[in-house]
């Protein structure tokens, strides 16, 4: 059993913590003093230098100038951009690419990750359905329409809203699910300013601005759609998985910049990293981040090629070991800037401070997860099908 990642996945970490250095997470106004979105877009010029070198292709084939689909070596350069709070669609634009390579017709990749790897083409995804609870593709209905023989091509037509898309007003197209009737379901790529689709907007608990999208009778081409049944559910495994390692990088900073203020912050003469229970709790959260790290890694590989191509499963579909991550990086996360904001004090509420900033983002990571409750009943409904042992 081998634990070390590939030359490749060290790489792209090296890659990332070198572009991801130059980032300042106050770059733009805080949250907490904000009433609406903090910025109109994301980092652009950010954008910029992922796509100069080669972090935006990353997890493509070499033929879009990557090293292969590869889950891990996305979730390791997540974590590296949310350690500085990163404001780009690193997440979405990555796990949509990698669906559509894994599930588009061929047409559909040539049209779409070449121009990803270069940064010319933002992706984002609805995954939260109508109100944020619920199966997202069961918020959208698709319909079918048949060609003519004037030279009309086929088209889905979609009708619904879909809530809190992430990027829904900078992206160039948007990955809607919709329900096509008889149990199935279709990803459809929609440009966010066609005909009959509507954005209002939204903010999120971390200040992004974010979109509630309204579909009236929206034609998108077949060519534009991928009606695998089986599409949707791994791109939504993969962007929950993604999730986890923001969660993981936040709170991975976070404990290290509460190590460094306990460490130099006195009283009674000696450092308050010195004290026992500061000790203690410190160390709780070091396991927390732990448990969040091996379970994040054992999902994202669970998704990836190389383990279909090993053969290699496991007792529970790849849904379980999801859920057992997102149990860690919800419980997790939150205990982790808890504890920081307790080890702080009251400096840790300042606002010229950064953790406020990390812990509105944690909070933000934390509703996306959802309770751990629920994942742990989706867990148990999973051994209830499949017994171990």
């Amino acid at each position: 059993m081998d634990f070390t990642f590939t030359e490749e996945q060290q790489a792209a970490v090296e890659a990332a913590k070198a572009v991801f250095s130059k980032v300042a997470p106050d770059g733009v106004p805080s949250p907490a003093l904000t009433p609406g979105a903090v910025a109109d877009t994301f980092d652009r010029p950010l954008w910029s230098v992922l796509a100069s070198t080669d972090l935006l292709s990353l997890a493509l084939s070499d033929e879009y100038g990557g090293a292969g689909p590869d889950p891990v070596a996305l979730c390791l350069v997540l974590r590296e951009s949310a350690k500085v709070l990163a404001r780009v669609p690193l997440l979405e634009t990555g796990a949509v690419a990698m669906a559509v390579e894994r599930y588009g017709s061929a047409g559909l990749r040539a049209g779409i990750l070449p121009r990803v790897g270069r940064g010319a083409c933002v992706l984002t995804a609805a995954a939260s359905g109508r109100t944020g609870h619920g199966p997202a593709e069961l918020a959208v209905t698709a319909r079918r329409t048949a060609g003519s023989g004037d030279g009309t091509a086929p088209e889905w037509v979609l009708d619904g809203v879909q809530t809190a898309v992430p990027w829904g007003h900078s992206a160039d197209l948007i990955a809607i699910p919709a329900h096509s009737g008889a149990g199935g379901s279709v990803l459809a790529l929609v440009e966010p300013g066609q005909q009959g689709v509507v954005l209002a907007d939204q903010f999120s608990t971390s200040g992004e601005r974010y979109a509630e999208v309204t579909l009236d009778s929206v034609r998108v081409p077949a060519a534009r759609t991928i009606d695998d049944g089986e599409a949707w559910e791994w791109l939504r495994l993969l962007l929950t998985t993604g999730v986890c390692a923001l969660a993981l990088g936040v709170g991975e900073q976070v404990l290290t910049m509460t190590g460094a203020y306990t460490a130099q912050r006195e009283q009674f003469g000696f450092p308050v990293a010195t004290f026992q229970a500061v000790a203690v709790q410190a160390a709780d959260r070091f396991v927390d981040l732990r448990a969040m790290e091996a379970t994040l890694w054992q999902a994202a590989w669970r998704l990836s090629p190389a383990r279909d191509a090993a053969g290699v499963g496991g007792p529970l579909p790849v849904a379980g070991d999801v859920a057992v991550a997102k149990i860690w990086a919800s419980e997790g996360v939150r205990r982790v800037v808890q504890t920081a904001q307790h080890l702080h004090g009251g400096f840790g509420a300042d606002t010229e401070y950064a953790l406020h900033r990390y812990h509105a983002w944690a909070k933000q990571l934390e509703l996306s997860l959802g309770p751990a409750a629920a994942h742990e009943e989706a867990l148990g409904d999973l051994l209830a099908v499949h017994p171990l042992g």
